[in-house]
C-alpha cells in the first residue's frame, strides 16, 4: 500500500458531500469531461483486449495476412486513443483538482480571518494548522489520484465482467467466485491495517511530542541529570511505535501478495478448464486468449477500487473537519459608525475630505442624518460586567474614564483582569452588561475595523513577521514612507541598533525575529505602534522584556509617543506607571483603588504595599 489509511471517516457524510459537491460544481464541465475521457480510456483498453478474439479466430488461424495487419493496426489505434485520453484527463484533473483545493484553502483562510479570538482561545494552533496541512493534503491527494482512478477502476470492473460473460458465462461464474473472495480479503486486510495505522499515528504523535519537549527543555534535562529516565521513556514510546507500525505494515503488506496469488490461482484454473472447453469445441482459441487476458487483469481494478474508496473516505473526513471550521460563528459586527478623514474649518466645523489632514472623525449615521464626531480618544466604562465563560465573571461593575491625552495605568496580580479590560476596548470580546463609549459613542455601534484602526497596541508577547525590519515597522501603516519608518524607529529608540545590523532596515527577519534579542523585538513592536499614529495607545507589558538600562533609554521616546494620546498601560514594573494620570489597582476583576501615584501612596493600601515590596504581584 502506497499510503497509510487511518480509520477515520466523516461523521456526517451527506452534509460533507453536499458542501464538497458545491466546490466540484464550480468545475462541473471540466470534471464531466474528465469522467468521459476516463471511461473512453478504459473502454478503449477493454475493447483492445477483446480484439484478440477476432484477430486469432478470423485472421491468424485462417492465415489472412492482410486482414491481420489491418486488425493489428486497429488494435493499436484503440490502445493509442486510450493512451491519449489518459494523458489528457490526467493533465486536466491535475489543474482542476489544484483549483478546487486552492478555492477551499482561500475560503478557509478567509474564514479564519473572520473568527473571534474566543475561537483561537479554545483551539490550539496545532489543531488549526492541521486543517491547512494534513486535512487539505488528504483532500488534495484524493482529488489528484482518487477521482479518476475510482471511475477507471469501476469502469474496468464492470467492463471486464460484461466482456467475460459475453465470451463464456460458465468460466465467468468461477471468476466471480474468486473476485468475491478477493474483495472480502481486501476488506479484511484494509480494516485491520486501518486499525493499526491509527494506533501507529497515535504512537508517532506521542513520540514526536516527547522528542519536541526534550529538545526544547534540553537545558533543564542536563541541569537535573535526567538523561537516563528520558532515554527509558523514549525506548518505551519507541517500542510502542515499532509494535503498531509492524502490525500495520504486516496487514497492509499482505493485501497485494494475497490478491495476486489468488489471481494466479484463478488464472490457472480458468486456463485449464478453458483449454478443455477449446478442445471440446465449446470455446474458440481467440475467445480463450481474450478471456485469459481479462482474467489476468481482474485483480488490479478490484484492489485499486477498494483502496481508492478508502482514501476517498479519509479525504471526506479531512474535508468534514475543514467544513466544520468554515461553519464556526464569525465575529459579530453590526457597527455602522466609521472613520473618515476631515478638514477643520475656520468656524470650528468639520468637512469630510479624501486627502490626509491629520484629523479624523467618526461618521455617525442616526435619525436619517450623518453626524461627524471628532476622533479624540475619550474612552469610558460604565458598569461593565464580563465573563469569558457563562457564570464565571471576570470583571465586575467596572467604571473608569480616560480623557483625551490621559495616561491610565492598570496594576494588579495575574488574573486580576488588566488585559481583559484592554481587550474589551477594541472589542476582541463583547461585554455582558454595561457599556463602553468611545468619544461618546457606544463601541458596539462602531465598525470593528474602524474601531481598531483608531488604536495601536504593543503586546507583551511580541510577534514579528517574515520580512525586513522596515516591513515589520510598516505593518502599523502600510502607506508609510521610509522617512516615517526611520522616524518611528528613532521614537522607539530602535534606530541605533537597527543601523548596526549588516543590512540595516533591510535586514531580513524570520522565525519570529529569532536573530534579534527579546528587547530588540519589543522595540520594533513599539516602533510599529508609533508609525500607526493612533489617538489611543495600549501598552500591555510593553517593556517587560527590556532591561532597566534600555527602559531608561526609551522612556523619553515613549513620552513623545504618548503625547496627545489616550494611553492605557499594563505593567508589573511600578516604576513605569509613576507618571500616569490615574492608576487603577485591580483585584479579582474589581477596581479596589484608584488615583495618582502620590495619592495611592498616601492611602497606604494595596498599591503602597506593592510599591514598598510588602506585597508582591504573582
Amino acid at each position: 500500500m502506497a499510503k497509510q489509511i487511518t480509520g477515520k471517516k466523516p461523521q456526517n457524510m451527506r452534509k460533507t458531500l453536499k458542501t464538497f459537491l458545491h466546490y466540484l460544481g464550480n468545475h462541473s464541465f471540466a470534471l464531466l469531461f474528465v469522467g468521459v475521457l476516463v471511461i473512453a480510456s478504459a473502454e478503449a483498453n477493454l475493447y483492445g483486449t477483446y480484439m484478440l478474439q477476432p484477430i486469432i479466430d478470423n485472421y491468424i488461424v485462417p492465415h489472412d495476412h492482410d486482414g491481420l495487419i489491418m486488425a493489428i493496426l486497429f488494435m493499436a489505434l484503440m490502445y493509442g486513443s486510450g493512451a491519449v485520453c489518459t494523458a489528457i484527463y490526467k493533465q486536466l484533473m491535475t489543474h482542476t483538482s489544484q483549483k478546487i483545493v486552492m478555492e477551499i484553502r482561500q475560503d478557509l483562510f478567509a474564514k479564519m480571518q473572520k473568527l473571534p479570538l474566543r475561537f483561537f482561545d479554545s483551539n490550539t494552533h496545532g489543531d488549526i494548522m492541521s486543517h491547512f496541512t494534513n486535512d487539505l493534503d488528504t483532500v488534495q491527494d484524493a482529488m489528484n489520484n482518487c477521482f479518476d482512478n475510482l471511475i477507471q477502476s469501476f469502469t474496468m470492473i464492470i467492463g471486464t465482467l460484461i466482456a467475460i460473460f459475453i465470451l463464456n458465462w460458465q468460466l465467468s461464474c468461477i471468476v466471480m467466485i474468486f473476485m468475491i473472495i478477493m474483495y472480502l480479503l481486501i476488506q479484511y486486510y484494509s480494516k485491520k491495517s486501518k486499525y493499526y495505522f491509527s494506533h501507529q499515528q497515535a504512537a508517532m504523535g506521542k513520540l514526536n511530542g516527547f522528542i519536541e519537549e526534550m529538545v526544547d527543555g534540553v537545558k533543564v534535562v542536563k541541569v537535573f541529570n535526567h538523561e537516563e529516565p528520558n532515554f527509558e521513556e523514549f525506548e518505551r514510546r519507541n517500542e510502542a511505535l515499532r509494535s503498531a507500525a509492524t502490525e500495520a505494515l504486516t496487514y497492509s503488506g499482505r493485501t497485494i501478495p494475497t490478491v495476486v496469488s489468488l489471481s494466479y490461482f484463478n488464472y490457472a484454473i480458468v486456463a485449464c478448464i478453458g483449454g478443455f472447453f477449446a478442445i471440446a469445441g465449446n470455446l474458440g482459441l481467440g475467445a480463450l486468449s481474450a478471456y485469459l487476458v481479462y482474467v489476468r487483469q481482474t485483480a488490479l481494478p478490484i484492489n485499486q477500487f477498494t483502496q481508492q474508496l478508502n482514501f476517498m473516505l479519509a479525504a471526506m473526513a479531512g474535508a468534514e473537519r475543514i467544513f466544520d471550521m468554515m461553519e464556526e460563528c464569525e465575529e459579530v459586527d453590526n457597527g455602522e459608525v466609521t472613520l473618515t478623514r476631515v478638514r477643520l474649518l475656520a468656524d470650528g466645523s468639520m468637512q469630510e475630505c479624501q486627502e490626509y489632514t491629520g484629523h479624523w472623525a467618526w461618521r455617525h449615521p442616526h435619525d436619517g442624518e450623518i453626524e461627524l464626531v471628532l476622533l479624540r480618544g475619550d474612552v469610558r466604562f460604565h458598569d461593565v460586567v464580563f465573563a469569558y465563560e457563562p457564570g464565571v465573571t471576570i470583571l465586575k461593575d467596572i467604571n473608569l474614564y480616560a480623557k483625551p491625552g490621559q495616561k491610565i495605568a492598570f496594576v494588579g496580580s495575574t488574573g486580576a483582569g488588566k488585559t481583559t479590560i484592554t481587550n474589551l476596548i477594541n472589542r476582541f470580546y463583547d461585554i455582558e452588561s454595561g457599556s463602553i463609549t468611545y468619544d461618546g459613542i457606544d463601541v458596539k455601534l462602531i465598525a470593528k475595523d474602524d474601531l481598531r484602526r483608531s488604536m495601536s497596541i504593543v503586546l507583551q508577547d511580541t510577534h514579528l513577521f517574515t520580512g525586513t525590519i522596515a516591513d515589520n515597522i510598516r505593518y502599523g501603516n502600510l502607506h508609510a514612507t521610509m522617512d516615517q519608518i526611520i522616524e518611528a524607529a528613532k521614537l522607539a529608540n530602535a534606530h541605533s541598533f537597527i543601523k548596526r545590523l549588516p543590512d540595516g532596515y533591510h535586514t531580513m527577519l524570520s522565525g519570529d525575529g529569532a536573530n534579534l534579542s527579546q528587547g530588540q523585538r519589543q522595540l520594533l513592536a513599539i516602533a510599529r505602534a508609533a508609525i500607526a499614529n493612533p489617538p489611543v495607545l495600549i501598552l500591555d507589558e510593553a517593556t517587560s522584556s527590556i532591561d532597566t538600562r534600555t527602559e531608561k533609554l526609551i522612556e523619553q521616546g515613549m513620552d513623545k509617543l504618548m503625547q496627545n494620546r489616550t494611553v492605557f498601560v499594563i505593567a508589573h514594573r511600578l516604576s513605569t506607571v509613576r507618571n500616569a494620570d490615574a492608576i487603577m489597582v485591580l483585584d479579582h476583576g474589581e477596581i479596589i483603588e484608584r488615583g495618582s501615584h502620590e495619592e495611592l501612596l498616601k492611602q497606604k493600601g494595596r498599591y503602597y504595599q506593592l510599591y514598598t515590596g510588602q506585597f508582591e504581584l504573582d
